[in-house]
Parts: structure tokens; C-alpha cells; sequence
């Protein structure tokens, strides 16, 4: 099992896994991508406009392990990016100068074969300074306001990552703000029948319980004082938000108060999909790269 985020680095060294950067050129981008490859994690394919493309790459040294593949506009650059996952060229599939919905809009094209049935979200990893373990948390960043079949794809989704960490039977806690069944607070109706559905073994290899609050969910101590007594309680590798502004809020909570690292993935298709923001650090970008290459040389064993 993995306990730290740079652990990740060592675990994804030479893996030939390949890249494709959909409009590539951005210059956040393409610093990731020249991180990634002097740490040798993969190589890449960059779809986007040749001029512009060599002109960047050159102004910041990125010289190696790059294929640039000449597009006219952002629209043939997505649509390059996106067969060339389905044709096998490439392993992964990275957002470059694009809207993620775009993006999304084109990967999820029936032609291209690369839906599985899941709701596709976030998945990202912390790790937070003073806590014993890596923390995975769905949703941050993509599903608004999920619902009971969207959080049993969401913990689907994020055990597949815990797995690429070897966590092969992840604790999972579907948070609420208290621990009890309330009719008039959905997101603990929906935990319940989360946690029954998962001892009738209708999602993954994963022990649900919820609804937890979080400090039960991450606390034995919390846990043992108000009385709960479950084998996720205290333990929890997965935390499944109630909603997008709670994921969004403990993502910038951790990152910008807590000092966590984070890598992050985009789950539910076929093929992972690396995305980097501007606002995420130097090392956000690389660890999410990493991250995303050790999801895809474990779907390949």
C-alpha cells in the first residue's frame, strides 16, 4: 500500500506509457508535461497548432519525448487527442487549452468506444500532513449534485484508484452532517442505501458505511465517542462528498490551510483523463500525471 504522494513517482518510472495533450498549447501544460518526462514517466503526444506548439516547447526546453501532431483548429486537436486513446496510440488522454465539458463532449462520442456506463467524475488523492494514510475524494470538481446511482459510480470509480495504490478492499464513508438516517436530508438517506447496497455486493470490492460526518468518517476518537462502532468509522481510505461544494471546499481546505498534497484523475471512461489547473502547484501537475499513468499500467495487467 502506498502511504505517500511521492511514492507515486518511483511506482510510474518508465512505464512507455504514452500521452495524447489535447490543444497542447498552454504553457502550464507543457511545463507538466516536461516534468513528467525528465522524471521519465511517459511520453506524449501534443495535438495543436505546430507553430505555436514548437515556439513554447522550445522556450522552455522541451525538446524530448514529444510527438507534435499538427491541427488546424482546438476542435480537430480534441478530436485527434480522442482517437488516438481509442485507436491505442496513446494510453491516456490529457486536457490542454480546453474547456473540460468540451473535452468530455468529444470523449463520450459512441464512435469513439470509450464509455463504460459510469458517471465520469473526479477522483483525487491527499496527502495530509499529520494523517497515517492517503485520503481519496470524489467529488471536487465535476458532478454538481449527485445522485443515489452517481455516489455508487463515484465510489466505483474511486476504488479502481485506491486499487492502482493497493488498497485492495477500500473502507469507503458517504459523508452527511450527522450519523443518523434524517428523511428530511437526502444525502443520509442516500448513504444508507449506499452502505446496504455494498453488503449485497452491488458495487466493488469496498466496506460502506454512512451516513458518517467527517470527523467519524477520519477519527477513531471521534467515532468512539459518539458511540459508533463500525469498521469504517475512524478508517476511512474513500470519502464520497454529498455534493460538489463540500468536495470543492475540503479540496481547498487541504490544499490551501493544510498544506496536503494532492494528485487527481478523472474517472468512469475507458481511459483515465489527466487534468491540470492553473491554480494546482508545480507538483499537483506532476503527481497527478503519475498518478494517472500508475491507474493506466494497472488496467493493463
Amino acid at each position: 500500500m502506498i502511504k505517500n504522494l511521492s511514492s507515486l513517482l518511483n511506482l510510474a518510472q518508465g512505464s512507455k506509457k504514452k500521452v495524447a495533450v489535447a490543444v497542447a498549447e498552454d504553457e502550464v501544460v507543457l511545463k507538466a508535461v516536461k516534468a513528467a518526462i525528465d522524471n521519465k514517466l511517459a511520453e506524449f503526444l501534443l495535438f495543436g497548432n505546430r507553430s505555436e506548439l514548437e515556439g513554447m516547447c522550445s522556450e522552455i526546453g522541451l525538446t524530448e519525448g514529444i510527438e507534435i501532431i499538427p491541427t488546424d483548429n482546438s476542435a480537430e486537436a480534441i478530436a485527434g487527442a480522442v482517437e488516438a486513446i481509442a485507436t491505442g496510440r496513446a494510453d491516456l488522454l490529457m486536457k490542454g487549452k480546453v474547456k473540460t465539458g468540451d473535452l468530455l463532449s468529444v470523449y463520450l462520442k459512441e464512435e469513439y468506444g470509450l464509455r463504460t456506463g459510469r458517471t465520469m467524475n473526479l477522483v483525487s488523492v491527499f496527502e495530509i500532513p499529520g494523517f497515517d494514510r492517503l485520503l481519496i475524494v470524489t467529488d471536487a470538481g465535476m458532478v454538481i449534485a449527485p445522485d443515489l446511482r452517481q455516489k455508487a459510480d463515484s465510489i466505483v470509480n474511486a476504488s479502481r484508484v485506491a486499487a492502482a495504490l493497493g488498497i485492495k478492499e477500500p473502507k469507503v464513508a458517504v459523508l452527511g452532517a450527522i450519523e443518523v438516517v434524517n428523511e428530511k436530508m437526502p444525502a443520509t438517506m442516500e448513504a444508507a442505501i449506499l452502505s446496504k447496497m455494498a453488503q449485497r455486493h452491488q458495487l466493488s470490492d469496498v466496506e460502506v458505511d454512512g451516513p458518517l460526518a467527517l470527523d467519524n468518517a477520519v477519527s477513531k476518537e471521534a467515532a468512539k465517542h459518539k458511540g459508533i462502532d463500525s469498521p469504517v468509522a475512524g478508517n476511512a481510505d474513500i470519502l464520497i462528498m454529498p455534493d460538489i461544494e463540500a468536495g470543492n471546499i475540503f479540496y481547498k481546505a487541504m490544499v490551501f490551510l493544510g498544506g496536503a498534497l494532492v494528485a487527481s484523475t478523472i474517472m468512469g471512461g475507458k481511459v483515465p483523463i489527466i487534468l491540470t489547473s492553473r491554480a494546482d502547484s508545480d507538483t499537483t501537475k506532476l503527481l497527478s500525471i503519475a498518478l494517472n499513468v500508475l491507474i493506466a499500467k494497472g488496467a493493463s495487467k
